[in-house]
């Protein structure tokens, strides 16, 4: 036998061993992964459901009334990233879906702020549970560049939350801030901003991330 050839047939045979020991490591590596990222998932999953269950306390918020009343600023259209604990901007509130994040349409009258989310339900806030509005670049589980977010504290029953959200025009936010400050103040003008109405009714009925959902543990 040729030993050239001789050779040439054990290093092929060598370099098929090598390739099916490398598939087998390789599969056995997918596995191992796969598992770990599942087990992962089932205890975030978990701990979202134990976090629902020590709020289950918390009252659901209101629903939109019929007769929200008179717009004091056109709507908001942008995100709604979720509400948390005052003051705490990683304790998440997953109670009532509160935890949802989604497109949203902001409202806001002389009686209080309407949240109209296209992920999950939307909900109400009277004038009178109104406490401040603010600027945050954290909130919400949600990190943005500077100023980048818009805070609304608010109280639910006994509880003070604050919710982060982001206008698609986020010039649209030294406006929002300033006006819910003067509306949970006690100050209510009587006239709506020209063309409120109209752009509250609108964005009502169309808003361009309708189908938008993000998942709720993220």
């Amino acid at each position: 036998m040729n030993t050239s050839t001789g050779t040439t047939v054990l290093l092929a045979a060598e370099k098929k061993s090598a390739e099916v020991s490398d598939w087998g490591q390789y599969l056995l590596w997918t596995g191992i992964f796969v598992v770990l990222i599942g087990g992962v998932y089932v205890l975030m999953w978990r701990a979202w459901k134990k976090r629902g269950r020590r709020q289950a306390d918390l009252p659901a918020p209101a629903a939109a009334p019929d007769d929200p009343g008179t717009p004091l600023l056109p709507t908001l259209t942008g995100r709604y990233f979720g509400c948390t604990t005052a003051g705490h901007w990683l304790d998440r509130i997953v109670a009532h879906g509160l935890g949802t994040r989604s497109a949203v349409d902001l409202t806001l009258t002389d009686r209080g702020l309407t949240v109209h989310r296209y992920a999950a339900a939307g909900f109400f806030i009277p004038a009178s549970d109104l406490v401040e509005a603010r600027f945050e670049k954290a909130a919400g589980g949600k990190v943005l560049p500077e100023g980048g977010l818009l805070v609304v504290t608010w109280k639910l029953g006994d509880t003070l939350l604050d919710c982060a959200f982001r206008g698609g025009r986020v010039a649209e936010h030294d406006a929002w801030v300033d006006a819910v400050n003067r509306l949970a103040a006690g100050d209510r003008p009587a006239a709506a901003v020209p063309g409120a109405q109209a752009a509250a009714t609108a964005g009502q009925a169309a808003h361009p991330n309708a189908n938008d959902q993000e998942g709720t543990r993220q």
